[in-house]
This record gives structure tokens, sequence and C-alpha cells, in this order.
């Protein structure tokens, strides 16, 4: 058997390679949009992908699966589990709890394991006899030392009351893996540190439910309902709130992008008079050169790792019409920059350029921390930083809305002062305040130096 991982640190992300040796037949489970690494990948070993899976509806990025089997020809295998509202809408290959993918001589079982979502499922993984597994790849319900949490649907789509029956589906659900598989199994999960799908994720890549069992928190409060859900729901980070998208599109089926032709190399004087006009410009320099001068409306998301995720803070594809454009190195890391985007759902990329020659620019209003601290009477405070960050300390009477939240809760943004957004390193609240600037608040400035900024 051959199993790959692939991680996307922006994400926290795993997926999976699943292959036999005998057969050269393969399946992936949870892929992202970029699916040529899986084509590239099977052709390595010499593979062909017959399957492809998810493990559930994800709320964290847009998945590949539809993509994936298109481009390969694949059957693709999706979740009947979780009751009407949660089925998915598109064609697919209906699976149920106890049913097989058999891929070659290596068998993937479905276990219906709801309590992150409803319709969830893991497989477990075996070669040859399907009674003996090595592997589960368990998605979002077990992680290295955590669980999946089961609010996203109140936090994220806009269910209410919805936690309470998930976290009593996620007990049942871990005391029958428990009752029903074997300790040595290899727990491989959907994601790892860093993650919002949980609160405690080990930075491990996998762990064995025997360890688990061991060492996990939840483990030893299975026989006490009421004190598993407090722990569960308590101190679960915040959810930005295009995970509520996430969970729609994916349900109903992302959009299958096929071939694209090479994104097209602009002239900066094709953007003149039309940055938030008729297009977005995304500027993804690093931090230190934007500020020494940016266009006035653009966004500000760097390219570094966090990419992806911060774009999800700044553009709502639903209700954002106008095409986009990448400020970008070359025509390698503008491909790459809108194969990322691609992740969150934001595909109407117009193209790129690669210098701001003959637009206007302006540096980033900016305060240092002492100026700040010294004003701070005359200031409003906007603390872009997870709500744990914030309870570590904050500045005198500063609004806590976490970055990606900001363009659902815009309204409760302060106004009628000078604005100082902050986070803990200056990247959070240079995409936040990139977009108060973009949508026409007056005097939002940035500090210079934020890191540790107010922690007591």
């Amino acid at each position: 058997m051959i199993l790959e991982r692939f991680y996307d640190e922006d994400l926290a992300q795993a997926s999976y390679l699943i292959g036999s040796e005998k057969t050269g037949e393969a399946i992936v489970v949870d892929p992202r949009r970029d699916v040529h690494v899986y084509l590239e990948a099977a052709k390595a070993k010499k593979l062909t992908i017959v399957a492809v899976t998810d493990t559930h509806i994800h709320a964290d990025y847009l998945s590949g699966a539809r993509e994936l089997a298109s481009a390969a020809g694949a059957d693709l295998y999706l979740s009947a589990e979780g009751g009407p509202e949660w089925t998915y809408r598109f064609d697919h290959l209906p699976l149920h709890d106890g049913d097989v993918i058999e891929v070659g001589d290596v068998t993937l079982t479905a276990l219906h394991t709801p309590g992150h979502t409803p319709e969830h499922v893991s497989f477990l993984v075996a070669e040859g006899d399907p009674g003996r597994p090595a592997y589960l790849l368990s998605g979002d319900f077990v992680f290295a030392g955590d669980v999946g949490r089961p609010d996203l649907l109140d936090e994220a789509a806009g269910y209410q009351g919805t936690k309470y029956e998930g976290a009593r589906q996620l007990r049942q659900s871990l005391k029958r893996l428990l009752a029903e598989v074997p300790e040595h199994v290899a727990v491989w999960p959907g994601h790892g540190a860093g993650s919002a799908c949980g609160k405690q994720l080990a930075g491990v890549p996998c762990s064995t439910l025997g360890y688990e069992r061991l060492t996990a928190w939840w483990s030893g409060l299975l026989d006490d309902e009421e004190a598993f859900t407090r722990e569960l729901l308590t101190g679960q980070p915040d959810a930005p709130s295009y995970f509520g998208r996430m969970k729609r599109v994916n349900r109903d089926g992302p959009p299958v992008l096929g071939q694209r032709p090479p994104l097209p190399r602009l002239a900066s004087a094709d953007l003149a008079g039309r940055v938030n006009r008729d297009l977005v410009l995304i500027d993804t320099r690093p931090l230190a050169e934007q500020r020494r001068g940016a266009v006035p409306g653009s966004l500000s998301v760097p390219g570094g790792g966090s990419f992806a995720t911060y774009a999800a803070y700044a553009i709502d594809p639903d209700t954002e019409k106008r095409p986009l454009v990448l400020l970008a190195r070359d025509q390698a890391h503008a491909e790459r920059l809108r194969e990322r985007l691609t992740y969150v759902g934001i595909d109407d990329v117009m193209g790129f350029v690669t210098e701001l020659d003959g637009l206007p620019t302006r540096p980033v209003p900016l305060l240092t921390l002492a100026e700040a601290k010294a004003r701070a009477g005359e200031l409003a405070f906007l603390d872009v930083r997870t709500a744990q960050e914030h309870a570590t300390g904050a500045a005198p009477g500063a609004v806590n809305i976490h970055a990606g939240q900001v363009l659902r809760r815009i309204a409760e943004v302060p106004k009628g002062r000078e604005l100082v957004v902050y986070c803990h390193g200056g990247g959070r609240a240079a995409v936040v305040a990139s977009l108060l600037r973009s949508r026409g608040f007056g005097d939002v400035v940035e500090l210079s130096d934020s890191e540790g900024a107010w922690q007591a």
C-alpha cells in the first residue's frame, strides 16, 4: 500500500493519496482545488486515480474533490449520512456507514462519525482483509490531541443550537470508535496545529488510537456527558465568517475550473483610475514594502503563508463582483497566488501587474506603540486578534472583532475618531485596515510595532 500526505500550512489541512501497489489504482481523500499536485504525485508513483472522496462538507476551504474527479475521470464518493439538509447536491456515488470503497487490494470502509458535522464519515484503510485496518483517515473527527469542534454550524453557518446535538453525537462517535477499532490503528487527521476546526491540535502529523485513548483530554470524559460537552465547547477559537460560505458551496457543488489559460500580465497604466472602482487590486508585497507606498483603495494581502486565509477575510465573492488584479513578483508568483485563492473560492482573477509605475501611491498611515499609548484618550482602537488573544490584554476601550469577521460585522467598527487597527504582528491589521479604507473609513492607522502590544 502507498500512503502519501499533502499538507498546506496556510489552511493547516491534510489530504491523502492512497494507492495499491498491486494494481496501480489510487484514491484521494479530502483534496484541495490545486488538483495537479495529486495527478503529478500519482503519475510519479505509476498510479491511476480511480476514486475521490471527502470526509465531510468542509467549512475552512473549498473542496477539490469534484475538480479532481472531473480531471482524473474518477468516481466521486460522498457521504449520504446526516439528513437532507447536509446531503451533497451534485452528482456523486453515495456512501453509507459500512460501505467499502475498493481500490485494487486496498479497501476504505466508511464509518459514520457525526459530531463535527452531521454527515461526517471517517475511513478505515486496510490492505487485503478489510477487517484488519492499518489506518484511520479521520478527517475532522479525531485529531492528534483533540477532536473536531461541533459548533461551526452555529458559529459560521447561521444555525442555532446545533452545537449541543453535535457534542452529543461526537461523544457517541468516540465511544463507538474506542469500542470497535483496534488501538494499533494509526490516525491520520484532516488538520494539524493552527486549524480553527479545534482548539488544541497537536503539531504532529499522525497518532494512534491507543495513544489518543491514553493522552487526549476527551478520553477520560466519555462517561460524563455534561463534563465532556462543557470542556468541548469552552475556549474554541473564533470562526471566520467565510466558513459559512465554504459550507454552502461545498454542499451545493464547487465550480469545476478545468484547465485555465495563463494569467494575463497587465500594464500598470491599465489600472489608472480603476482601482477600487471597477476592479480590486490585491497588493501581495511584503508588509514593509506596502507601508512605504500603496495604491489608495487597494487591499493589503501579503503573499506569505496565510495568503488564502487573509484574502478570504477581505473578499467575499458572493458580494464582490468586480474582477481582481494581483500585484505579484512575476508570472509564476501570480499563478501560484491565483491557485491559492481557489482554496477559498475566490476565482475571478483578471490578471496581474508587477509594478505600480504611474499609479498614485501613499505611505500607509502608522503610529508607534508609544505614540498610540500617549494619545489613547483621543483614539479609537480596533483589536482584530482572536478573543483569546484579546483576553491577554488590550488597548483602552478597544473593540475586539476577529479579523475574519470584520467584513460581516463592519457596522460595529468604531467611527468618529482616528481609528487604530492592531493585531499581534501587523499582518491581520494590515488586511483589515486596507479593507476599511477601501470601504470609505477615514483616519485609519496601523501600529508600526504592534508585537506584544498591551499584553498583560
